[in-house]
């Protein structure tokens, strides 16, 4: 209904046209995107219509009323076409037929393009998304606008996906940052997406990059400095589910030049419902266990980040960065458990009554020396970074209304404080051969050092709190990694390949302070091919095809052997003994790209043999919950991408996906498959006082995992903002979502060969607000990066991306 009603604006005055072909005088080849610009003769200086030419050269612009125009043509390095004509009631359409152009002489200082610039570009390994020329972006949340990148999904609760995979790593101006990627949803949700450049989709990352991540690396530019002295950017959102505040800005002092941001979030989260229930096909007795309640989470986090450069001359170059992040969270939380026999009758029941407190942080330090040869685009790098993740969880639980429970009911404490520390150096060579060939190569070196320290405390008789030596655990895990690659890429008319092979060997230690027999060591060696090609279809349309194996080390997440009995009927812990998770990644992918019209589809094939998988069963009435590597999994997946501009003040965008996987495991004899797919669609349209208004909507069929499938979700919103003041300096912005319902539901199921699960989870969806951003300060340069820094994105992250630790 959105679109019929506004191509219906649209056309109104689709009666008065005027249209052409432009060419090179001497070539005769096509123009494309040369800049158009139609005005009326009496008002010369106020354009009535301004685009550009398709990718032939054509053009066909619709007029608001008939008299005299005059329409001009540039293009840089051209000169510039003039042709009159008139339109009237008797001659409604103004055909100019084939307008010629030539080279000139004196090349324009710039031109001016009022019109919709493409969004997505395409390279040979990866996808780029434009968010600075997104109007969205002036009011949406990164994690908003992930919405709209090409091979991106973002679910009803947040949780991404990269190329249909939650297992992906994140980076910031190419440098893997550890606070992104251990709580993607929770840092993007309060970044604000005027403050990010453009969006890097790395489906095909090559050698260069660690061999971890079967999603890929998702890499965001933020925004450069263009203005002279300096820029300060201050923003602030409220919304009924909490307030943030923000300011980046960027200054330069002789050759030292510095960026900076920093963003505080305070967030007041309503209150969760929740219901599940449980079928025990092992017992008579206990065979159905029902749960209700509910949970109330307050907290605030802030992050904050800098970079820097000095150029010691035009051959050297030494940049840094700093980034922390830390952030706290209390959430108090109650439900019934009722357990019944096979006929439903109650055998017991108890209340229980939870309160947790999530704590978690990130400190990094990167530094990089730059040396550039005399040979354009040859360069020599030396980097080395530090990164420590500090997570502590406490949690104190207690039971009351207690009726014939079957065992002890001891009120219970426990304090799980973990961390991850690493050292990292690498060095890096790149050189271009010439025009067609290009050769990079490097190694590195980690030592990272995973912790847990997880303290037990359990209620004795007379009312105080013991520690349990048997429910306690203390944990280390040492690597050392050494990797090597080396990259080749051949650009020959329009052909291009890249391939590249790296090797990473894998040292591991691994402590248990109270259970030294289970201490053990371990090596790994990984060889991991690529290989990306591409075909130029035309001055706008490329093919790719593209092979990467990648890898999976699992994260202290998975490897922790705490076992979390807070809740008694069904327990987690981690499994030490994991192994190196491998996927094999087989794609196509065509796209075209143009002013009005852009499309890219992927299509994928990815198999993997030894999956790590989240796996529950039962024990003596008991369910238990941890991770092995049982799955072996199969998925095809073809991704859509979309977006067409029917005019300079409209923009449509469709992003969409479908997939049928297929998992089993013969360690637990389980197999599931299916089909799942998803959808985001978008309106943008500039109404009259400069307004922008945008509605946005989508959704997903049930997905499928190894023991069940979740369920299916739906979402919509609305936003509206306008610009004010010199230059725009000052944008407030309303929106809205899913203003008519107050909870989104999604519930879970998981069946084996033993039990039977279903859960149902409530979160409150209605959000409204406002945002306003002010910008002020001039600047012309901008921070300098290094062509390579270090990347370290080798390492499985658990529980919602996390690498440790947990957040509500």
């Amino acid at each position: 209904m959105f679109t019929f009603l506004i191509l219906s604006i649209c056309n109104v005055h689709a009666q008065f046209s005027v249209k052409g072909t432009l060419v090179d005088s001497l070539t005769h080849e096509s123009e494309p995107y040369a800049t158009i610009r139609i005005s009326l003769d009496k008002s010369p200086e106020k354009p009535v219509r301004m685009n550009v030419t398709d990718a032939k050269g054509k053009f066909q612009e619709k007029l608001p009323q008939t008299g005299n125009y005059t329409l001009q043509i540039t293009s840089v390095g051209k000169r510039t076409v003039v042709r009159r004509f008139s339109i009237t009631n008797n001659q409604r359409v103004a055909d100019l037929g084939t307008l010629y152009t030539c080279d000139d002489a004196q090349m324009l200082k710039g031109v001016e393009v009022v019109a919709q610039k493409p969004l997505v570009k395409a390279e040979i390994d990866k996808i780029s998304y434009s968010i600075e020329d997104d109007p969205d972006s002036k009011t949406n949340t990164t994690l908003e606008m992930l919405r709209k990148v090409p091979l991106v999904t973002v679910d009803g609760e947040d949780n991404i996906q990269v190329n249909g995979s939650s297992n992906f790593k994140v980076h910031v101006n190419g440098k893997p940052n550890t606070l992104m990627s251990n709580n993607p949803k929770e840092v993007l949700r309060s970044l604000p997406a005027n403050s990010v450049k453009s969006i890097e989709v790395i489906t095909e990352p090559g050698a260069k990059y660690d061999a971890e991540g079967i999603g890929g690396i998702l890499n965001i530019i933020t925004t450069d400095a263009k203005m002279q002295g300096y820029n300060v950017t201050l923003g602030a959102n409220v919304n009924n589910m909490g307030v943030s505040g923000y300011g980046y800005g960027t200054v330069q002092v002789g050759k030292l030049t510095l960026t900076g941001n920093y963003s505080y979030n305070h967030q007041n989260q309503p209150r969760s419902l929740s219901d599940s229930e449980r079928e025990d096909f092992t017992s008579t007795d206990y065979r159905h266990l029902l749960t209700q309640g509910s949970s109330k989470s307050t907290g605030n986090f802030q992050f904050g980040n800098i970079e820097g450069s000095y150029e010691i001359d035009t051959l050297n170059l030494i940049t840094f960065s700093a980034n922390v992040f830390g952030g706290k969270f209390d959430t108090h939380g109650d439900s019934r458990t009722i357990m019944s026999d096979n006929d439903w009758k109650e055998r017991y029941s108890y209340q229980t009554l939870n309160r947790s407190i999530s704590q978690f942080g990130n400190i990094g330090i990167n530094a990089d020396y730059q040396h550039s040869f005399k040979k354009k685009g040859e360069y020599l790098t030396l980097s080395y970074k530090f990164n420590n993740s500090p997570n502590n969880n406490e949690a104190d639980t207690d039971y009351d209304e207690m009726k014939d429970v079957p065992f002890n009911l001891l009120h219970q404490y426990f304090d799980n404080d973990a961390h991850t520390a690493e050292h990292t150096a690498q060095v890096d060579y790149v050189n271009p051969l010439n025009e067609k060939h290009y050769i990079d190569a490097g190694m590195k070196y980690i030592f990272r050092e995973n912790y847990s320290d997880s303290q037990y405390f359990l209620e004795n008789g007379q009312g105080e709190m013991e520690a349990s030596q048997d429910l306690s655990s203390k944990y280390q895990q040492g690597q050392h990694i050494l990797a090597a690659y080396a990259d080749y890429q051949l650009k020959w008319k329009k052909f291009g390949a890249k391939a590249g092979v790296r090797y990473e060997h894998t040292f591991m230690d691994v402590e248990y302070d109270y259970m030294p027999e289970r201490n053990f060591k371990a090596g790994f060696d990984d060889v991991v091919p690529t290989l990306n090609l591409s075909y130029m279809l035309g001055t706008s349309a490329t093919l790719r095809a593209n092979y990467n194996m990648r890898i999976n080390r699992p994260g202290i997440w998975y490897l922790n052997p705490f076992r979390d009995t807070s809740n008694p009927t069904s327990i987690s812990y981690g499994n030490p003994d994991l192994d190196t998770e491998k996927a094999h990644i087989l794609g196509i992918t065509f796209n075209t790209f143009s002013a009005k019209f852009s499309l890219n589809a992927n299509l994928t094939y990815t198999f993997t043999n030894n999956g790590i998988e989240r796996y529950s069963f039962m024990n003596n009435g008991v369910q238990e919950n941890t991770y092995g590597n049982v799955g072996k999994s199969q998925r095809t997946r073809l991704a859509l991408w979309m977006n067409w501009n029917p005019g300079s003040t409209t923009r449509l965008s469709l992003n969409t996906s479908g997939s049928y996987s297929d998992f089993q495991s013969k360690e637990l004899n389980s197999r599931n498959s299916g089909f799942a797919g998803e959808v985001f669609a978008n309106i943008q349209q500039t109404i009259p006082w400069e307004l922008r208004l945008s509605f946005y909507g989508g959704g997903s069929t049930p997905y499928i995992s190894l023991q069940g499938k979740g369920s299916s979700f739906y979402y919509y919103g609305v936003n509206l903002n306008r610009s004010f003041l010199k230059d725009k300096r000052l944008n407030i912005s309303l929106f809205a979502s899913n203003i008519f319902q107050k909870y989104n539901s999604y519930s879970n199921e998981v069946w084996t060969d033993t039990f039977r699960s279903w859960s149902k989870n409530s979160y409150p969806s209605r959000r409204y607000g406002i945002s306003i951003s002010w910008r002020f300060g001039e600047l012309k340069t901008q921070v300098k990066k290094t062509q390579r820094s270090i990347t370290n994105d080798d390492v499985k992250a658990g529980g919602d991306n996390k690498s440790g630790g947990s957040m509500q």
